[in-house]
């Protein structure tokens, strides 16, 4: 779902403020091209669905029932399958989520971003602090055990202890499952050009890795698995969606700029596809209504390149990679045979970042902030 209310200064997102929805048509348009590539992938069974955006929680729970029913109309859509909505606590009023709910929606992530009013403005959102506790308690009580917060830290001139007192509120708030964001400054974004003309203080690395340890240590003395590098879990309520990514699964992409990992067997395929949709929007619209979907740009994944997807997509989890999915991928060459012998892997292993054992390949907890510098390694070792 593309649009939004406004621009946040940080995002650079594929996003559209406009005027006036026609949600009609929007509608009917993702309804299309998901009944199309569902059948062009010929998936039998999906096992989760997620709405994202812009800003899905402006749209009516009534276009959310008619993808679901597209879905469910085109494969297998299990009672039990999760089906997440990402909201903005500015459209996330009690009556509005519980439209959502009973549209199928049964997960719920919330931008909450920060709880401090001062660090929302910094950030161009549109909601208060008191409005994104409204927005997580009722959250809270339609989704029980299945609402998830999004925090950003790394914000210019913010110290360690703020960020601290920020997450102590949140995990006050919401006990389910928490991701965190590093402020990242993209090109052509307010915020960042605030930053490079001097006018904000860009935080120091250093600062900023203390931010991330502080929040790993506090989340989980608090009960919290961190089951991938910026997310964190009680009491089993991980994302289904977000692991498959992870995992290395299929997905289906729909929607302008979408991406998607699947076999197009429909079409003759049978090999895994990346696939990226049309990204302006009414151009994404056109194609969709013309011929079915949007699909932009089609690469073939060779082998390499799937398994290169493989390892730095597990190796954010802390299961890693399983000896399982690596053979999925790789039927003739084990973990083993790629990272057992004498290499990266093994000085890593040495140094006390990296596991390989009956499990498979994973980081240590110390090395899973440090993945960004570990893959490059374990990637020429795999290429070779």
């Amino acid at each position: 779902w593309p649009y939004c209310r406004k621009r946040c200064s940080y995002c650079n997102f594929n996003k559209y403020v406009v005027p006036a929805v026609n949600e009609e048509a929007m509608r009917a348009c993702l309804v299309r091209e998901a009944r199309t590539l569902l059948r062009l992938s010929q998936v039998q069974s999906v096992t989760s669905v997620f709405f994202g955006g812009g800003t899905p929680s402006l749209a009516s729970p009534r276009t959310m029932a008619a993808v679901l029913e597209a879905i469910a109309g085109a494969a297998h859509l299990p009672a039990g399958a999760e089906v997440t909505l990402e909201a903005n606590p500015s459209s996330a009023s009690p009556p509005r989520l519980d439209g959502f709910r009973v549209a199928g929606i049964n997960r719920l992530s919330i931008g909450v971003q920060s709880l401090d009013d001062t660090e929302l403005q910094l950030l161009g959102r549109e909601h208060t602090a008191a409005e994104a506790r409204g927005a997580v308690e009722a959250a809270r009580r339609l989704f029980p055990g299945r609402t998830s917060i999004d925090l950003i830290f790394g914000l210019p001139g913010q110290s360690q202890g703020a960020w601290a007192r920020g997450l102590e509120a949140a995990l006050e708030l919401c006990d389910d499952h928490v991701s965190l964001y590093q402020l990242t400054l993209e090109r052509g974004t307010a915020l960042a050009a605030q930053v490079w003309g001097g006018n904000l203080p860009a935080p120091p690395q250093d600062l900023l890795a203390d931010m991330y340890q502080t929040a790993c240590t506090m989340l989980v003395a608090a009960g919290f698995r961190r089951y991938e590098v910026s997310n964190f879990a009680r009491k089993g309520a991980l994302s289904t969606h977000n692991l498959s990514y992870w995992r290395a699964e299929q997905y289906i992409g729909v929607g302008p700029g979408a991406h998607g990992r699947f076999v197009p067997w429909g079409e003759g395929g049978c090999s895994r596809e990346a696939r990226v949709q049309t990204l302006e929007l009414d151009a994404w619209m056109r194609e969709v209504q013309s011929r079915g979907h949007s699909t932009r740009r089609r690469v073939v994944l060779s082998p390499l390149e799937q398994l290169e997807e493989v390892l730095a997509l597990g190796l954010r989890t802390d299961e890693g990679v399983t000896h399982e999915r690596w053979g999925h991928f790789s039927p003739h060459l084990s973990l083993e045979a790629v990272f057992g012998a004498p290499g990266e892997a093994a000085e890593l292993q040495q140094q006390g970042w990296l596991v390989l054992d009956g499990g498979g390949l994973r980081c240590r907890r110390e090395g899973l902030a440090l993945l960004d510098s570990l893959l490059p390694g374990l990637l020429c070792q795999l290429q070779r």
